[in-house]
């Protein structure tokens, strides 16, 4: 391997037995990027999604797996302002590339890495929490004391999530596929789950709330739930979309019934977010983490 080249996961569309280590160009640092060493990346789904040609790269993005790292600052590319020095230990949010020994980032979506993580912690910290920040406050704006269902209650985000629920005072209710996971997620601060392979979880979110329905729900599977979101929601809701794990073709009076409780409807992804909105994201995390500290 030369000095520009480096290892990286490659793959040919399907299974995990269609991954392999090839060699591939080291990034070209654009304006205000960074190199990183990469020591650790994290499994997400859209890794999954795009290794079997179900999820498409956003325009300029590598087509690299691996949407957030920890490692060590290899070295600055032109015009970076924000102080990171080669040898800083980080871990950064991508577009991609994370599986590889080396990937550019741009320098404000680089974050430290607490002295109390170990870089394989690390690595799973920037795209699950940045993602469940960005669904409950920039676009959910939970606010204390009301109630959020969370889809996939168990998964990386999900957990996150519930976490973060919990610290701003919300209550949280999950769904997710098995004893095991409702179990770790009540350990992490839901008041309650609901295995969606055994029960109607839009029945017992009623029964729980006299009726009211919830003021959040954080939605990964899309279609195949719409009427039992709509049950579950309370009037004036907010119903976040951000996954179609059970499709997303509708058919029904979905509108009628959103019209009817004056519910909000919206989707998302972080992925194709602009630079200037992730920075946004993680700034507006990073001030409402330091009120957490001040509060106590």
């Amino acid at each position: 391997m030369t000095s520009e080249n480096m290892r990286a996961a490659q793959f040919e569309l399907g299974g995990p037995e269609k991954l392999f280590i090839g060699k591939v160009p080291i990034p070209s640092l654009r304006e205000k990027e960074v190199l990183i060493r990469v020591v650790a990346t994290a499994v997400n789904r859209v890794d999954l999604l795009q290794r079997m040609g179900n999820y498409p790269v956003p325009p300029g993005a590598s087509d690299i797996l691996g949407l957030e790292v920890a490692g060590v600052v290899e070295k600055l590319g032109p015009g970076c302002t924000s102080g990171w020095t080669p040898g800083d230990n980080v871990m950064a949010l991508l577009a991609g590339g994370g599986y590889a020994e080396f990937v550019a980032s741009h320098e404000d979506h680089i974050m430290p890495v607490p002295k109390d993580l170990s870089f394989e912690e690390a690595a799973s910290i920037p795209e699950a929490w940045l993602t469940s920040y960005q669904l409950l406050h920039k676009i959910g704006q939970i606010q204390e004391e009301e109630t959020v269902l969370i889809h996939a209650g168990a998964s990386g985000v999900g957990l996150a999530a519930v976490q973060l629920a919990r610290l701003a005072n919300a209550t949280v209710f999950v769904t997710a596929g098995s004893e095991e996971k409702i179990k770790k997620a009540v350990e992490l601060g839901a008041k309650v789950g609901f295995n969606y392979k055994q029960e109607d979880f839009s029945e017992k979110i009623l029964q729980i709330t006299e009726g009211r329905g919830v003021n959040v729900i954080l939605d990964c599977v899309g279609a195949s739930y719409w009427e039992k979101n709509v049950k579950s929601i309370a009037v004036d809701g907010r119903w976040i979309l951000f996954g179609l794990l059970g499709g997303s073709e509708v058919n029904g009076d979905l509108l009628k019934q959103l019209l009817a409780k004056r519910v909000r409807l919206e989707g998302t992804t972080l992925r194709s977010r602009s630079v200037q909105v992730l920075i946004t994201c993680l700034f507006l995390m990073f001030l409402w983490e330091i009120s957490l500290h001040l509060e106590k």
